[in-house]
Parts: structure tokens; sequence; C-alpha cells
């Protein structure tokens, strides 16, 4: 009769457990910090390279828009002659004294410069986008690393809550045993799922690690310091 009470008292602990690990489960949301999650995207968005490059372009695509537009001045070409006054000249005679300015025109270029200044807007347009894109991009990686950060962290505290009590069912286990109340397999099939947890436990710690190293790796600096 001991024996059954012991069993049972067992079976009832480990449901609390398992009671409390869903309730932990079901509250996974109220970790959400979306006021932090908002200063994540921010710093990502200030130091991760890429955004870097992205604005790079945009600024070089716009300073060859800005070329385009001036380059309209290529197809004009002005030149001058000086003729002194008094003076006689056989081999190219000119009808005027002093300064002499032309003005050529190349058709070819001129009618090319709206063209390629279409061209060039275009490209800065392209750019733009292309930043805007990755900035959403970006945002929605950073939230699911943030995401995925958390979840580590709440699965590492349910696995942490099923080792302690596993540890309390095998210090019954063992004390029940000793006493002769229990058999050995009920006391090893305990331990062996005590074992089984804290390998459990482990691999969490390591995808707890993986998850901040991962959302880390686009803040550009530790999340410890994002405030």
């Amino acid at each position: 009769m001991k024996r059954k009470v012991t069993f049972l008292s067992l079976l009832l602990l480990l449901s609390l457990s398992f009671t409390r690990v869903n309730a932990q489960q079901e509250s996974f949301l109220s970790d959400v910090n979306y006021s932090y999650l908002d200063k994540l995207i921010a710093t990502a968005k200030r130091n991760y390279p890429e955004i870097k490059v992205r604005q790079a372009t945009v600024n070089s695509s716009k300073a060859l828009l800005t070329q385009s537009k001036m380059a309209w001045f290529d197809a004009f070409t002005a030149s001058y002659i000086y003729s002194p006054r008094n003076s006689l000249n056989l081999v190219n005679p000119t009808f005027f004294n002093g300064y002499q300015i032309s003005i050529s025109v190349n058709i070819g270029t001129l009618l090319s410069k709206p063209f390629a200044t279409k061209a060039a807007h275009e490209t800065y347009n392209i750019a733009l986008y292309q930043q805007q894109q990755y900035n959403l991009t970006l945002e929605a990686t950073v939230k699911r690393l943030y995401f995925a950060y958390l979840e580590a962290q709440a699965d590492l505290r349910n696995r942490s809550r099923a080792v302690t009590d596993g540890e309390i069912a095998v210090k019954q286990l063992k004390y029940t045993f000793q006493k002769g109340e229990t058999t050995f397999h009920d006391y090893n099939e305990a331990l062996t799922s005590l074992y089984n947890q804290n390998s459990f436990k482990v691999i969490t710690e390591l995808n707890v690690l993986t998850a901040k190293t991962n959302l880390e790796e686009y803040l550009g600096v530790k999340l410890e310091d994002v405030k």
C-alpha cells in the first residue's frame, strides 16, 4: 500500500511539473517587450554593415544623377579667336578685329542627354527601393531572432524547473527506496528521467546562447549594451 502511495505521489509531482511548464509556455507572449524590440531594430539599422552598403549605393546613384543633369553642358563647346587690330592675315583673312566668340552644339550628345538622365534617375529610384526593401527585411529578421531568443529563454526556464522537480522526486524515491518502500526499478527510472532532463537543459542552454549570438550578429553590439 505504501508503495502505491509513493508511486502516486511521484505521478502527482510529475503532473504538477508538466502543468507548470504548460502554464509558462502559455504566458510566453507576456515576455515580449515591444519598446525594447524597437530599440533593437534601431540598433541594427545603425550598425549592420549591409545597411551602410545600401545607403552608400543610394548616395552614389544620387551623385550620378546630379552629374547626369550637369552633363547637359557637354553638348555645347565654346571657343574664341583673337585678331589684333591693324593686322593683316593673308592666310586666314578675317573681317572682324578683336575677340570673336563661337559656340558649337553636338546634336547627338544633346539628344542623348534626356535618356541618360532618365536612366540615372531610374537607377537612383532602384537604389531607394532596394534600401527600403532591405530595411523591411532587417526589421522582420530582428523580430524573428528576438522572438526566438525569448522562446529559448522560456524553454530554458521550463527545463530548469523540470530538473528541479526531478531532483525532488529522486530524493523522495531514494528515501523510500532506502526504507524498502520503493523498488530499485522505480528509483532507477527516476534517476534516468533526471539525467534526461539535465541533458535537455544543457541543449536548451546552448540554444539560448545560439539565439543570442544570432541576434547580436545583426545588432553589431552585445545584447546587454542595448538599453
